[in-house]
């Protein structure tokens, strides 16, 4: 029982592809014919497309342009609209600068429809519609920067026409703008004076209306006044107010003093004697207190000296104090009843003042419930008078703008001169923008086409896409080394590719090699020929088998017959002595491919071709196979399967990476031994990324003399081995 084998790794993703500037520049080096006729008719096509174009002059005229408005500021123009600037209003002259209500105008005064018809149309009188789209599509209109200029500019082949044209817009636009204006004006007028004279009907109702409730309630007021006259005036008023604040502040103050007063009296009689003098001002009760004080104190001393109370001054003195006691009581009581007395008064004036106010307040209200009516039509009466007057103003404004030119609206700053030179065609930015855009198309059709291109371009193609090593860079035009001998300029290239093969061995017993590609003519003959020649070249015995039986052609470059070959081996007709054939070359030998048989696969995979193959293997160094295309008949298949090593040929740009890609797979299918892939036919010249993988051989023989390779070769320099 066969061991079970562990499934195949898969394979590493393919690096990315970023291209490099060197890329672009091979791009446009290869495809440089392209470039050069896109550029070339381009420039060819712009310049005498420039050059047969009628010539066009121009004449431009700068008008200013305000925003409606009166011309009278203040008067029918609102202030905040005076000096306003709408950011749309340019575009919107524009627009109406383009429409018919102007440029029909224009037309019918210059007759354009019947100018225009003989000059451009054999005489045929145009339409007004016809006429208006080529004017539009002669014109141009343009802001002039930070001002409020629009410039407007008439492109024609008649340098007058143009100017007149342009001046002529001019003046078009500056009557529409007039005209609808004075309309707009006319038709506001007849509103307001529609409403006036409905206003002044109105006025005249309410007026009759106020004038009769005057005289029917016998109001009396002045022109100004909006309510019924109060029964006081505000000053009284005010000081009817003032005065009931005091009273009432003295009220407070009076009433807070006889309470106290009392309050001291009923609870201690003798102290309100010590207190009173203090809160009222009386001279006689004060008088009286200091009398009876001084007869106290005689009273005091005249106990202490006679000691005795029927003493007459004793009884004289004590009946004096007695009399003020019963005075002071008296003048108190007196003063008491004099606050309070004081205090009624007070009360009855802030009473008094109360009841002036209230009844002042009721009166008014009353009448102003009685008039009201005839004050609300006299207020209407003001407030529509007013309004009324308003109107009568702005009518005397609007009048007095249409009396008034308004010309100031759209004024022409600079009149249209005739052009001294054309501005159109621009002969010089026309052809230079015509280089421009051949070059650009050149180079963007070369590399719309090489991306199109899906051949082998680069070994980076090579190594990213198939996954393999490039043993060798061939370049163009290399002929037969069999020819050209072992110094041909060529050979370097096919001793790298020796060395390169060799160093992709893993045995050295391994020395049948088969060299095929996808598809025919891309140049694996001549590889397998001058490789077998390098290899003879430097020692090895070594062997040529034209194995392609459908179409040989080694025989012709080696000029010898085709009537022995390998199909006489394989059907045992001649032995290997017979078939192979000496050549020019040392060291090497030739196989013809011998008569075709009915079934080339057949012999291909007999024994009889295994036993070939083992024997050549112990005779020669080295034996190569030339084959048919993989991708075209089974016999390179099978040799794949057969030899040791495998290397493919693929033509520079020639079939696509599919194609290549599948001869490959193929190989590996059968189990051939793939070493590696071949680039052919590469043009050095045009390719200076391949310098590096064989430029160094063509510089270093290409600058020698021939004594000086000749002297290189006899030392041994000539067949160094060189490897990328």
């Amino acid at each position: 029982m066969e061991p079970i084998k562990p499934p195949a790794p898969a394979p590493a993703a393919p690096p990315e592809a970023r291209l490099h500037f060197l890329d672009y520049w091979r791009v446009i080096r290869i495809r440089k014919a392209i470039i050069i006729t896109v550029f070339l008719i381009t420039a060819i096509i712009a310049t005498a497309v420039t050059f047969i174009l009628p010539e066009s002059y121009s004449s431009t005229a700068k008008i200013k342009v305000e925003n409606d408005g009166g011309i009278i500021q203040g008067m029918s123009t609102p202030a905040s609209t005076q000096f306003g600037y709408d950011p749309f209003f340019i575009q919107t002259t524009f627009e109406i600068m383009q429409s018919q209500l102007v440029l029909s105008n224009v037309i019918s005064t210059m007759n354009l429809n019947d100018v225009w018809g003989k000059k451009y149309f054999n005489g045929e009188t145009l339409k007004t519609t016809e006429t208006l789209e080529i004017l539009k599509g002669r014109m141009a209109l343009a802001p002039v920067r930070n001002t409020k200029l629009i410039a407007i500019t008439v492109y024609s082949d008649d340098k007058n026409e143009a100017a007149a044209l342009a001046n002529q817009i001019a003046t078009a636009y500056q009557n529409y703008r007039v005209s609808n204006l004075r309309k707009t004006v006319e038709s506001g007028l007849n509103a307001l004076m529609a409403k006036y004279l409905e206003e002044s009907n109105i006025l005249e109702t309410i007026q009759t209306n106020v004038d009769y409730m005057r005289s029917s309630m016998k109001i009396i007021d002045d022109a100004t006044s909006m309510s019924p006259t109060p029964s006081l005036e505000k000053d009284e008023l005010r000081r009817i107010n003032e005065t009931m604040l005091e009273d009432r502040k003295r009220y407070m103050e009076q009433q807070e003093k006889l309470n106290s007063l009392k309050a001291i009296n009923e609870s201690n009689p003798n102290k309100l004697r010590d207190v009173l003098p203090n809160l009222v001002a009386d001279s006689e009760l004060s008088s009286m207190l200091s009398q009876l004080h001084e007869a106290q104190r005689n009273m005091a001393g005249k106990v202490v000296d006679y000691n005795a109370t029927n003493n007459l001054n004793v009884v004289r003195i004590q009946k004096l104090i007695d009399t003020l006691d019963q005075q002071i009581n008296d003048r108190i009581a007196g003063i008491l009843a004099g606050l309070e007395t004081e205090l009624g008064t007070t009360r009855a004036s802030l009473n008094s003042l109360s009841n002036q106010v209230a009844t002042a307040k009721t009166m008014d209200f009353e009448n102003a419930t009685k008039f009201q009516p005839y004050y609300a039509e006299k207020r209407k009466l003001l407030e529509l008078g007013d309004s009324h007057k308003m109107l009568g103003l702005k009518i005397t404004a609007l009048i007095t703008d249409m009396e008034i030119p308004t010309t100031s609206m759209v004024q022409l700053t600079d009149a249209a001169e005739p052009g001294k030179v054309p501005v159109k065609p621009n002969k010089p930015v026309n052809i230079i923008l015509g280089l421009i855009f051949g070059l650009v198309m050149g180079i963007g059709l070369a590399f719309f086409i090489e991306y199109l291109d899906t051949s082998v371009k680069t070994i980076d193609d090579v190594e990213r896409t198939f996954q393999a090593p490039v043993l060798g860079v061939i370049p163009q035009n290399i002929g037969y080394l069999l020819e050209e001998g072992a110094e041909s300029k060529h050979a370097e290239a096919y001793r790298v590719l020796r060395t390169n093969l060799l160093f992709s061995r893993q045995d050295e017993k391994l020395n049948t090699i088969v060299i095929v590609s996808a598809g025919a003519g891309e140049g694996k003959s001549t590889t397998t020929i001058n490789l077998a020649t390098v290899f003879s070249q430097a020692g090895n015995r070594v062997l040529i088998v034209d194995s392609d039986l459908r179409r040989p052609t080694l025989h012709k470059l080696f000029k010898v017959a085709n009537n022995l070959g390998l199909t006489n081996y394989l059907l045992k007709q001649n032995t290997l002595v017979e078939i192979v054939q000496t050549t020019q070359v040392p060291n090497l030998d030739f196989m013809a491919s011998g008569k075709l048989p009915n079934s080339a696969m057949g012999i291909l995979g007999s024994a009889q071709m295994k036993e070939m193959i083992t024997e050549l293997k112990q005779r020669y160094d080295f034996i190569f196979f030339d084959s048919p295309p993989i991708l075209g008949v089974s016999d390179a298949s099978i040799l794949a399967s057969e030899v040791d090593l495998v290397m493919q040929v693929i033509q520079y740009r020639r079939y696509p990476q599919p194609m290549t890609i599948r001869a490959k797979q193929m190989i590996e299918k059968v189990g051939g031994n793939f070493v590696g892939m071949v680039l052919n036919n590469i043009n050095m010249s045009q390719d200076e990324g391949y310098y590096y993988y064989s430029g160094y051989y063509h510089d270093y023989y290409y600058s020698r003399t021939p004594s000086e390779q000749e002297a290189d070769a006899k030392a041994g320099k000539g067949d160094t081995d060189i490897s990328p």
